[in-house]
């Protein structure tokens, strides 16, 4: 019999709402699992989302140290003893392509374009790897309030597969902004709470031709995205939604300063126009806008 197992806490960020973890493919990694019974002879292997057969051979279960497949795709884990088998519930693996893959602007046949590091030193380093996004994944959560659909780059529509760089501590502080704002309400409100994110990934050929973007935008690395939340429930999204959200972002950051970064406010008249720019650049930055 393979006994029932769970991801850790510890998996799941600060905010305890992270539902993917990150890998290069067949990286070694670090997946913390709660076993209610027994380890003994277990093995693993993993499946792709969506699909029933087993995506890799199985290897025995030792520690927390986990391979991941070697092709990208979003994957469940699966343990395996005495010919029987059970899924691991509540947290998806998304094996990333490589950037060493990206050649002249290109990945795969997606226009990704040329980051800033790939021709002057003392740049960010351009992300890992990236997400190769297809339809049926788009609907996939991330988080408790998040899906893999809003972090698609809103350019070459139609074209996939989509690839999108995504940064889980970005994930981890979008959670625990809802978590705050929902503290003021009693937290009765978090499941209730919707966050529309307006931007997410944007690969750099798109962020060039995005007006007034900065040229090294935080968003190409996956570290940033544009959200508007109705902080104040009384459902619309106005400025003083805006201000209530940075606030919570000032809080997070002084309770989780690994989570520090970019706050941008932007309040006019539309609705449409009245959103935050939270990144997690490692520093400190903040700043208001207008539509």
């Amino acid at each position: 019999m393979v006994h029932l197992a769970e991801p850790s806490v510890s998996a799941f960020g600060a905010s305890g709402e992270v539902k993917l973890a990150f890998a290069l493919p067949a990286q070694e990694i670090s997946y913390p699992l709660d076993v209610h019974g027994d380890p003994t002879a277990l093995q693993y292997a993993w499946i792709r989302v969506g699909d029933t057969a087993l995506s890799t051979a199985s290897q025995p279960l030792s520690g927390d140290k986990v391979s991941a497949p070697s092709e990208a795709g979003f994957y469940h884990l699966e343990l395996l003893k005495s010919g029987q088998r059970r899924s691991v519930e509540g947290l998806t693996l998304a094996v990333l392509v490589p950037f060493t893959e990206k050649e002249k602007g290109m990945l795969r046949g997606y226009r990704i374009g040329t980051y800033l590091a790939e021709r002057m030193r003392s740049k960010t380093p351009p992300p890992e790897g990236f997400l190769e996004i297809n339809p049926p994944d788009v609907e996939l959560a991330i988080t408790k309030h998040l899906k893999v659909g809003d972090f698609v780059n809103h350019d070459q529509a139609g074209v996939w597969p989509s690839y999108a760089a995504v940064n889980p501590k970005l994930l981890d502080k979008l959670e625990l902004v809802i978590q705050e704002i929902a503290r003021w309400h009693g937290d009765k409100a978090v499941a209730d709470i919707d966050i529309d994110v307006h931007s997410g990934f944007r690969a750099p050929e798109h962020n060039r031709r995005v007006q007034r973007a900065a040229s090294d935008s935080q968003h190409q690395y996956g570290d940033a995205a544009d959200v508007a939340i109705d902080a104040n429930g009384d459902g619309r999204i106005t400025a003083i939604d805006s201000r209530m959200v940075g606030l919570a972002v000032e809080i997070v950051e002084l309770k989780h300063p690994e989570l520090v970064g970019g706050l941008g406010i932007y309040t006019t008249g539309h609705s449409s126009t009245n959103y935050v720019h939270i990144d997690v650049r490692g520093r400190r930055a903040r700043w208001r806008g207008g539509g």
